[in-house]
């Protein structure tokens, strides 16, 4: 049997479970979820080994009709992934009729010569009897190779998805060793992780507005302990007292929670200093944004 190795983006519009899947995919965390649109704003990569192949995803931000300068830069990711790939599967929410969003990303991968699988997640919500009328619905538009419905939270159907995928890969050597499950360096992660605690901490009272920076990154073998020096930028002087919280509780929860998750995924204890600074519209400054890496 040959083997088979290739890349595939999976993309779709916010909060279809894009995340949810890579990380089941990979039978480990690479790319931070909350049920907040935008949450991944980067290509991440997770790479699933088989006996036969090797696929390396790529979860990309949610596409969308965007209106500001930075969520234009984030569709713009996602946009130009399937472009570079050899699959890509579009991941849908069960609804009978596509909306605005996903027609949108509909009409732009008519534009695309690769394979197009469509992913329908969430199946687990709706009755059985929708789904039928969903298929049809999708398969009336053409263009894709498989249709296969799946639930990223249970792992409902994803082995299935993978095979089909697999199968979809063009012939050739891995690209990655077989312990390696993402190419995103470890400063990249904890930063992912640490911004992931603020979502989930600050919920409805802090908007997009926090970049984080791993300004310092220093490993002690001596002392299996890892130093971390971390700055959250905000645009507004109000979303810093939000993040700080009141005499710092909101900035001790965010630390403690992201030190705990961080030290179970490293295997070392942690030392992390968070620190929030005032940065003036970030998100429209395109030399901060390419500093950090968007």
């Amino acid at each position: 049997m040959a083997y088979r190795s290739g890349f595939a983006a999976i993309v779709g519009r916010p909060n279809v479970g894009k995340s949810t899947l890579l990380n089941y995919i990979v039978g480990q965390k690479v790319s931070i979820i909350s049920d907040k649109p935008q949450t991944t704003r980067n290509r991440i990569s997770g790479v699933k080994h088989l006996p036969d192949g090797q696929i390396v995803f790529f979860d990309t931000p949610g596409i969308h009709l965007a209106h500001t300068h930075f969520n234009q830069k984030m569709v713009q990711t996602a946009l130009s992934c399937i472009h570079e790939v050899d699959l890509v599967l579009f991941v849908v929410e069960p609804d009978v009729v596509p909306g605005e969003q996903d027609t949108f990303i509909l009409d732009r991968l008519r534009s695309i010569k690769q394979p197009k699988v469509l992913v329908i997640n969430k199946i687990d919500l709706i009755k059985p009897s929708l789904l039928m009328p969903i298929l049809d619905g999708y398969g009336k538009r053409g263009g894709f190779s498989e249709m296969i419905p799946i639930s990223a939270g249970t792992g409902g159907n994803v082995e299935r998805l993978v095979s089909i995928a697999m199968a979809l890969m063009p012939e050739g050597e891995p690209y990655f060793p077989e312990d390696v499950v993402t190419d995103q360096p470890v400063r990249f992660l904890a930063s992912e992780i640490i911004r992931e605690k603020v979502v989930l901490k600050t919920r409805h009272e802090m908007p997009y507005a926090v970049a984080v920076s791993v300004e310092e990154y220093k490993e002690d073998p001596v002392k299996d302990r890892v130093r971390m020096q971390v700055t959250l930028y905000v645009e507004k002087e109000s979303q810093k007292g939000i993040l700080i919280g009141a005499a710092g509780g909101m900035l001790k929860e965010i630390g403690k929670a992201a030190r705990e998750e961080l030290e179970g995924l490293l295997g070392v204890s942690i030392y992390m200093e968070l620190w929030v600074k005032v940065k003036k519209d970030w998100s429209r400054n395109n030399r901060f944004l390419k500093e950090m890496g968007y």
